[in-house]
């Protein structure tokens, strides 16, 4: 089976499930595991984000989608020569992978109509799911079933006692504009003894004014924009402290704001969200773990 998988977190679980050897195109955001980016590259975007600011990328997005341009492109020579058996890709953002309406038109110009799995999750239970469906396509129901079971337990491990109390918590996603992280985020902080006073459960994140954050009190502030590692998080973060009455908030006081590589642990709906439950367990609840958040996990930013 030769397979192109148009999303990172299909290819870290196609890798997971021992495709390695099957995969025959990536995008260029597909940078894990390390091989992974050593595959053809048939997907990219087109704009940079390492040469433009948080502001600049917002911007060059509205402006592309207003005008009813995608993001992303495909290598038409690169695809045709990739001939895939199947497609792994997704339906969920437009602003996250090339549109599922441009892969359906690239793979009817294939000699042969791949298969075309389509992962959309809004949850952890979604992202287990799509798991075991990518499993199925791929015959390697063993291999899901084993994958799905071990993250199971992991999440039941972080989730199964009820805290004393849950600290206030506020996930941004982006920081110019200001947007809250949504779909499995705000589970993630429920399950890791935290309450998301402004996230949406289930839901897209979405774009929110500097006062409500403020209103909102948080104990913890956790900074995940998506597509950005914990270095350019913090580069990112930088205007933050100009905002009025970001210094009089509990969680700056605190020292209980935090850098998080998003892009890794909670922008991809893939197996590293649980990774991504298991580094927020450890933050929320930093009286229970001695733990020091490692150079790619996190950063304090105060």
């Amino acid at each position: 089976m030769r397979i192109c998988s148009l999303l990172p977190g299909a290819t870290e679980i196609a890798y997971l499930l021992g495709l390695a050897d099957q995969i025959v195109g990536v995008t260029h955001e597909c940078d894990y595991p390390a091989d992974a980016k050593y595959k053809p590259v048939v997907v990219r975007s087109v704009i940079d984000p390492n040469r433009m600011s948080s502001q600049e990328i917002d911007a060059k997005v509205a402006e592309l989608l207003q005008a009813g341009k995608g993001l992303y492109t495909i290598d038409e020579s690169i695809f045709l020569e990739a001939a895939p058996d199947m497609i792994l890709t997704q339906g969920l953002c437009d602003v996250c992978a090339l549109d599922y309406d441009d892969v359906m038109k690239a793979a009817q110009r294939l000699p042969k109509m791949p298969e075309i799995v389509s992962l959309n999750p809004h949850s952890l239970a979604e992202t287990l799911d799509d798991i075991s469906r990518v499993g199925r396509a791929t015959r390697r129901e063993t291999a899901a079933a084993t994958l799905v079971h071990a993250l199971r337990d992991r999440i039941d491990r972080v989730g199964a006692r009820e805290p004393e109390y849950r600290p206030r918590v506020v996930c941004l996603e982006w920081f110019e504009p200001l947007y809250v992280a949504g779909h499995w985020v705000p589970e993630m902080v429920t399950l890791a003894g935290g309450f998301d006073v402004l996230g949406r459960r289930g839901e897209p994140s979405f774009k929110i004014e500097w006062q409500k954050v403020i209103d909102s009190k948080p104990d913890v502030i956790l900074l995940m924009p998506c597509g950005f590692d914990v270095r350019r998080t913090v580069k990112e973060s930088t205007p933050l402290r100009r905002l009025e009455g970001w210094s009089d908030l509990s969680a700056v006081k605190a020292g209980n704001v935090y850098a998080l590589n998003g892009n890794a642990y909670f922008s991809r709906p893939g197996p590293r969200l649980v990774n991504g439950l298991e580094i927020l367990a450890r933050i929320i609840h930093a009286e229970d773990a001695a733990w020091s958040p490692s150079p790619t996990e996190a950063a304090k930013f105060n």
